[in-house]
Protein backbone atom coordinates (compact mmCIF):
# COMPACT_ATOMS: atom_id res chain seq x y z
CA UNK A 1 0.00 0.00 0.00
CA UNK A 2 1.07 3.61 0.07
CA UNK A 3 4.16 4.57 2.02
CA UNK A 4 2.22 6.85 4.41
CA UNK A 5 0.16 3.92 5.66
CA UNK A 6 3.29 1.85 6.27
CA UNK A 7 5.09 4.65 8.07
CA UNK A 8 2.07 5.31 10.28
CA UNK A 9 2.00 1.69 11.47
CA UNK A 10 5.72 1.73 12.23
CA UNK A 11 5.53 4.99 14.16
CA UNK A 12 2.60 4.10 16.43
CA UNK A 13 4.59 2.13 19.00
CA UNK A 14 7.59 4.46 18.96
CA UNK A 15 5.38 7.54 19.32
CA UNK A 16 3.70 6.02 22.36
CA UNK A 17 7.03 5.26 24.03
CA UNK A 18 8.36 8.77 23.36
CA UNK A 19 5.18 10.37 24.70
CA UNK A 20 5.29 8.28 27.86
CA UNK A 21 8.92 9.24 28.38
CA UNK A 22 8.08 12.94 28.00
CA UNK A 23 5.25 12.67 30.51
CA UNK A 24 7.71 11.13 32.98
CA UNK A 25 10.14 14.03 32.49
CA UNK A 26 7.60 16.87 32.78
CA UNK A 27 7.30 18.35 36.27
CA UNK A 28 4.03 17.51 38.00
CA UNK A 29 3.16 21.17 38.54
CA UNK A 30 3.03 21.77 34.78
CA UNK A 31 -0.50 20.36 34.59
CA UNK A 32 -1.45 22.08 31.33
CA UNK A 33 1.24 20.43 29.22
CA UNK A 34 0.76 17.11 30.98
CA UNK A 35 -2.94 17.14 30.08
CA UNK A 36 -2.13 17.91 26.43
CA UNK A 37 0.29 15.01 26.20
CA UNK A 38 -2.15 12.58 27.77
CA UNK A 39 -4.78 13.68 25.27
CA UNK A 40 -2.38 13.05 22.37
CA UNK A 41 -1.74 9.57 23.73
CA UNK A 42 -5.39 8.67 23.16
CA UNK A 43 -4.69 8.74 19.43
CA UNK A 44 -1.90 6.15 19.62
CA UNK A 45 -3.54 3.86 22.14
CA UNK A 46 -3.44 0.29 20.83
CA UNK A 47 -7.22 -0.02 21.42
CA UNK A 48 -7.93 2.78 18.95
CA UNK A 49 -8.31 2.76 15.17
CA UNK A 50 -9.38 5.57 12.86
CA UNK A 51 -12.25 6.12 10.46
CA UNK A 52 -12.80 8.86 7.92
CA UNK A 53 -15.73 11.18 8.53
CA UNK A 54 -16.64 14.58 7.11
CA UNK A 55 -16.18 17.55 9.43
CA UNK A 56 -16.44 21.26 8.72
CA UNK A 57 -13.07 22.84 7.99
CA UNK A 58 -12.11 26.47 8.55
CA UNK A 59 -12.46 27.03 4.81
CA UNK A 60 -16.16 26.18 5.07
CA UNK A 61 -15.86 22.86 3.24
CA UNK A 62 -16.92 19.49 4.56
CA UNK A 63 -13.57 17.71 4.70
CA UNK A 64 -12.59 14.04 4.89
CA UNK A 65 -11.08 13.82 8.37
CA UNK A 66 -9.61 10.87 10.30
CA UNK A 67 -10.88 10.42 13.86
CA UNK A 68 -10.13 7.73 16.46
CA UNK A 69 -12.79 5.12 17.20
CA UNK A 70 -12.97 2.03 19.36
CA UNK A 71 -10.99 -0.77 17.74
CA UNK A 72 -12.95 -3.90 16.96
CA UNK A 73 -16.30 -2.09 17.09
CA UNK A 74 -17.42 -3.47 13.72
CA UNK A 75 -21.12 -3.70 14.52
CA UNK A 76 -22.71 -1.34 11.98
CA UNK A 77 -25.23 0.32 14.29
CA UNK A 78 -22.69 0.93 17.07
CA UNK A 79 -20.15 2.37 14.63
CA UNK A 80 -22.85 4.62 13.11
CA UNK A 81 -23.75 5.94 16.56
CA UNK A 82 -20.08 6.58 17.25
CA UNK A 83 -19.77 8.62 14.04
CA UNK A 84 -22.94 10.61 14.75
CA UNK A 85 -21.54 11.46 18.18
CA UNK A 86 -18.51 13.00 16.46
CA UNK A 87 -20.77 15.10 14.24
CA UNK A 88 -22.69 16.57 17.18
CA UNK A 89 -21.45 19.81 18.69
CA UNK A 90 -20.43 19.62 22.34
CA UNK A 91 -20.53 15.83 22.43
CA UNK A 92 -18.30 13.59 24.55
CA UNK A 93 -15.98 13.30 21.53
CA UNK A 94 -15.50 17.05 21.13
CA UNK A 95 -11.95 16.92 22.52
CA UNK A 96 -11.00 14.34 19.88
CA UNK A 97 -12.07 16.46 16.91
CA UNK A 98 -8.84 17.48 15.11
CA UNK A 99 -7.68 21.08 15.42
CA UNK A 100 -9.07 23.25 12.60
CA UNK A 101 -12.31 21.28 12.25
CA UNK A 102 -15.69 21.37 13.93
CA UNK A 103 -18.88 19.38 14.26
CA UNK A 104 -22.19 20.75 13.01
CA UNK A 105 -25.15 18.79 14.40
CA UNK A 106 -26.99 20.85 17.04
CA UNK A 107 -25.98 19.90 20.56
CA UNK A 108 -29.56 19.04 21.60
CA UNK A 109 -30.03 16.51 18.77
CA UNK A 110 -31.12 13.11 20.02
CA UNK A 111 -31.12 9.77 18.25
CA UNK A 112 -34.57 8.33 18.93
CA UNK A 113 -33.72 5.10 17.14
CA UNK A 114 -31.23 3.67 14.67
CA UNK A 115 -31.60 0.45 12.68
CA UNK A 116 -29.50 -1.15 9.95
CA UNK A 117 -30.89 -3.71 7.53
CA UNK A 118 -29.74 -4.92 4.09
CA UNK A 119 -27.57 -1.92 3.23
CA UNK A 120 -30.01 0.69 4.53
CA UNK A 121 -29.55 2.65 7.76
CA UNK A 122 -32.71 4.17 9.23
CA UNK A 123 -32.04 6.97 11.70
CA UNK A 124 -34.79 8.74 13.64
CA UNK A 125 -33.54 12.13 14.89
CA UNK A 126 -35.28 14.51 17.23
CA UNK A 127 -36.57 17.72 15.64
CA UNK A 128 -33.56 19.53 17.10
CA UNK A 129 -31.51 18.25 14.14
CA UNK A 130 -33.09 20.92 11.93
CA UNK A 131 -32.33 23.77 14.33
CA UNK A 132 -29.49 25.11 12.16
CA UNK A 133 -28.92 28.20 10.05
CA UNK A 134 -30.39 28.09 6.56
CA UNK A 135 -26.99 27.97 4.85
CA UNK A 136 -26.04 24.88 6.90
CA UNK A 137 -29.25 22.92 6.41
CA UNK A 138 -28.34 21.05 3.21
CA UNK A 139 -24.62 20.92 4.07
CA UNK A 140 -25.44 19.16 7.35
CA UNK A 141 -27.42 16.44 5.52
CA UNK A 142 -24.55 16.00 3.06
CA UNK A 143 -22.04 15.60 5.89
CA UNK A 144 -24.16 13.00 7.69
CA UNK A 145 -24.69 10.98 4.49
CA UNK A 146 -21.02 11.02 3.46
CA UNK A 147 -19.84 10.22 7.00
CA UNK A 148 -22.20 7.29 7.55
CA UNK A 149 -21.64 5.81 4.09
CA UNK A 150 -17.94 5.64 4.93
CA UNK A 151 -19.06 2.49 6.73
CA UNK A 152 -18.70 -0.10 3.99
CA UNK A 153 -21.99 -1.89 4.70
CA UNK A 154 -24.14 1.25 4.53
CA UNK A 155 -25.33 2.11 1.03
CA UNK A 156 -28.33 4.34 1.75
CA UNK A 157 -29.75 6.32 4.68
CA UNK A 158 -33.35 7.12 5.51
CA UNK A 159 -33.79 10.19 7.73
CA UNK A 160 -36.69 10.38 10.15
CA UNK A 161 -37.65 13.33 12.33
CA UNK A 162 -39.59 12.16 15.39
CA UNK A 163 -40.97 9.19 13.47
CA UNK A 164 -41.73 10.92 10.14
CA UNK A 165 -39.53 10.46 7.04
CA UNK A 166 -37.71 13.68 6.16
CA UNK A 167 -38.52 14.49 2.52
CA UNK A 168 -38.18 18.29 2.55
CA UNK A 169 -35.83 20.65 4.35
CA UNK A 170 -37.98 23.24 6.16
CA UNK A 171 -35.86 26.37 5.63
CA UNK A 172 -34.46 25.93 2.12
CA UNK A 173 -37.41 23.95 0.78
CA UNK A 174 -35.06 21.41 -0.80
CA UNK A 175 -36.88 18.17 -1.59
CA UNK A 176 -35.05 14.99 -0.56
CA UNK A 177 -35.47 11.44 -1.85
CA UNK A 178 -36.75 9.06 0.81
CA UNK A 179 -33.43 7.18 0.80
CA UNK A 180 -30.18 9.15 0.49
CA UNK A 181 -26.74 8.12 -0.75
CA UNK A 182 -23.66 9.95 -2.03
CA UNK A 183 -25.44 10.85 -5.26
CA UNK A 184 -26.83 13.85 -3.35
CA UNK A 185 -23.39 15.44 -3.70
CA UNK A 186 -21.34 17.49 -1.26
CA UNK A 187 -19.84 21.00 -1.14
CA UNK A 188 -21.85 21.73 -4.29
CA UNK A 189 -20.73 24.17 -6.98
CA UNK A 190 -22.81 25.21 -9.99
CA UNK A 191 -21.08 26.19 -13.23
CA UNK A 192 -23.93 26.05 -15.71
CA UNK A 193 -25.15 28.36 -18.44
CA UNK A 194 -28.03 26.14 -19.55
CA UNK A 195 -30.38 23.65 -17.98
CA UNK A 196 -29.69 21.27 -20.86
CA UNK A 197 -26.88 18.72 -20.81
CA UNK A 198 -25.99 19.14 -17.12
CA UNK A 199 -23.42 16.69 -15.82
CA UNK A 200 -22.69 16.10 -12.15
CA UNK A 201 -19.24 14.97 -11.05
CA UNK A 202 -17.56 14.83 -7.64
CA UNK A 203 -13.86 15.74 -7.59
CA UNK A 204 -11.56 15.38 -4.58
CA UNK A 205 -9.01 18.14 -3.95
CA UNK A 206 -6.43 18.61 -1.20
CA UNK A 207 -6.42 21.13 1.60
CA UNK A 208 -3.77 21.68 4.27
CA UNK A 209 -3.97 22.61 7.94
CA UNK A 210 -0.97 22.63 10.28
CA UNK A 211 1.07 20.94 7.55
CA UNK A 212 -1.35 17.99 7.37
CA UNK A 213 -3.06 17.16 4.09
CA UNK A 214 -6.80 16.50 3.97
CA UNK A 215 -9.08 15.54 1.09
CA UNK A 216 -12.10 17.64 0.14
CA UNK A 217 -14.84 16.45 -2.25
CA UNK A 218 -16.58 19.06 -4.41
CA UNK A 219 -19.64 18.12 -6.46
CA UNK A 220 -19.71 20.21 -9.61
CA UNK A 221 -22.72 20.77 -11.83
CA UNK A 222 -21.50 21.71 -15.31
CA UNK A 223 -22.60 21.77 -18.94
CA UNK A 224 -20.27 19.02 -20.11
CA UNK A 225 -21.52 15.74 -21.53
CA UNK A 226 -18.14 13.97 -21.56
CA UNK A 227 -17.49 10.89 -19.46
CA UNK A 228 -16.84 11.90 -15.88
CA UNK A 229 -13.29 10.57 -15.76
CA UNK A 230 -12.26 13.10 -18.43
CA UNK A 231 -13.82 15.89 -16.36
CA UNK A 232 -12.11 14.65 -13.18
CA UNK A 233 -8.62 14.66 -14.73
CA UNK A 234 -9.18 18.01 -16.44
CA UNK A 235 -10.39 19.59 -13.19
CA UNK A 236 -7.48 18.20 -11.18
CA UNK A 237 -4.88 19.24 -13.76
CA UNK A 238 -6.15 22.79 -13.37
CA UNK A 239 -4.22 22.81 -10.03
CA UNK A 240 -6.72 24.79 -7.98
CA UNK A 241 -10.29 25.96 -7.71
CA UNK A 242 -10.80 29.67 -8.18
CA UNK A 243 -11.21 31.66 -4.96
CA UNK A 244 -10.51 28.75 -2.60
CA UNK A 245 -7.51 27.15 -0.91
CA UNK A 246 -8.27 23.78 -2.48
CA UNK A 247 -5.40 22.39 -4.49
CA UNK A 248 -4.37 19.53 -6.74
CA UNK A 249 -0.90 18.04 -7.10
CA UNK A 250 -1.58 16.76 -10.61
CA UNK A 251 0.80 18.31 -13.16
CA UNK A 252 -1.09 20.68 -15.46
CA UNK A 253 0.42 18.92 -18.49
CA UNK A 254 -1.00 15.55 -17.47
CA UNK A 255 -3.32 14.06 -20.09
CA UNK A 256 -5.62 11.08 -19.92
CA UNK A 257 -4.76 9.30 -23.15
CA UNK A 258 -7.40 6.57 -22.88
CA UNK A 259 -9.32 4.52 -20.36
CA UNK A 260 -11.40 1.38 -20.15
CA UNK A 261 -13.28 -0.58 -17.54
CA UNK A 262 -12.59 -4.29 -17.20
CA UNK A 263 -14.64 -6.16 -14.62
CA UNK A 264 -14.15 -4.26 -11.35
CA UNK A 265 -11.14 -2.18 -12.47
CA UNK A 266 -10.96 1.22 -14.16
CA UNK A 267 -7.76 1.36 -16.23
CA UNK A 268 -6.40 4.88 -16.80
CA UNK A 269 -3.66 5.48 -19.37
CA UNK A 270 -1.73 8.75 -18.86
CA UNK A 271 1.14 10.54 -20.52
CA UNK A 272 4.42 10.71 -18.59
CA UNK A 273 3.56 14.02 -16.88
CA UNK A 274 1.68 12.10 -14.21
CA UNK A 275 5.04 11.05 -12.76
CA UNK A 276 6.61 12.83 -9.83
CA UNK A 277 9.89 11.23 -10.91
CA UNK A 278 10.04 9.94 -14.49
CA UNK A 279 13.23 7.97 -13.82
CA UNK A 280 11.81 6.14 -10.80
CA UNK A 281 8.35 6.06 -12.41
CA UNK A 282 6.75 7.22 -9.17
CA UNK A 283 3.42 8.99 -8.75
CA UNK A 284 2.71 11.34 -5.86
CA UNK A 285 0.54 9.84 -3.15
CA UNK A 286 -1.71 12.93 -3.27
CA UNK A 287 -2.28 12.39 -6.99
CA UNK A 288 -3.20 8.75 -6.45
CA UNK A 289 -5.61 9.69 -3.67
CA UNK A 290 -7.40 12.56 -5.40
CA UNK A 291 -7.94 10.50 -8.54
CA UNK A 292 -8.87 7.28 -6.72
CA UNK A 293 -11.29 8.95 -4.30
CA UNK A 294 -12.91 10.82 -7.20
CA UNK A 295 -13.32 7.56 -9.14
CA UNK A 296 -14.84 5.87 -6.07
CA UNK A 297 -17.58 8.51 -5.87
CA UNK A 298 -18.36 8.42 -9.60
CA UNK A 299 -17.84 4.83 -10.77
CA UNK A 300 -18.96 1.43 -9.55
CA UNK A 301 -15.50 -0.16 -9.52
CA UNK A 302 -13.23 -1.62 -6.85
CA UNK A 303 -9.79 -0.80 -8.26
CA UNK A 304 -8.05 1.92 -10.27
CA UNK A 305 -5.04 1.05 -12.41
CA UNK A 306 -2.57 3.81 -13.36
CA UNK A 307 -0.73 3.15 -16.62
CA UNK A 308 1.83 5.01 -18.72
CA UNK A 309 2.67 3.70 -22.22
CA UNK A 310 0.43 0.72 -21.40
CA UNK A 311 2.68 -0.24 -18.46
CA UNK A 312 0.90 -0.51 -15.14
CA UNK A 313 2.63 1.82 -12.66
CA UNK A 314 0.28 1.50 -9.73
CA UNK A 315 -3.02 -0.12 -8.83
CA UNK A 316 -5.11 1.25 -5.99
CA UNK A 317 -7.74 -0.78 -4.16
CA UNK A 318 -10.61 1.58 -3.43
CA UNK A 319 -11.70 -0.22 -0.26
CA UNK A 320 -8.25 0.45 1.23
CA UNK A 321 -8.18 4.02 -0.07
CA UNK A 322 -11.63 4.84 1.34
CA UNK A 323 -10.84 3.38 4.75
CA UNK A 324 -7.47 5.09 5.13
Amino acid sequence: MLKRMTVKKILISSTTLVALFLIYLIPKENNYHLKDLKQKLEYVNTNIETVEIFLLGKNGYLTRTPVPVIEGNKQVEKRALEILEYLKMGSKYESKVPSGFKSYLPNDTKINSLKYEQGILKVDFSKDLLDVKEDMEEKMIEGIVYSLTSIQEIKKIIFYIDGTILTKLPQTGIVLPSALDRSIGINKEYHISSYKGINKVTVYYTSTFNDDIYYVPVTKYINDDRDRIHIIIEQLSGNSTVGTNLMSYLNSNTKLMSYNQMDDTLNLVFNSYIFEDAVQKSILEEVIYTISLSVADNYDVKKVSFLVDNEEIYKSVLKSIENY
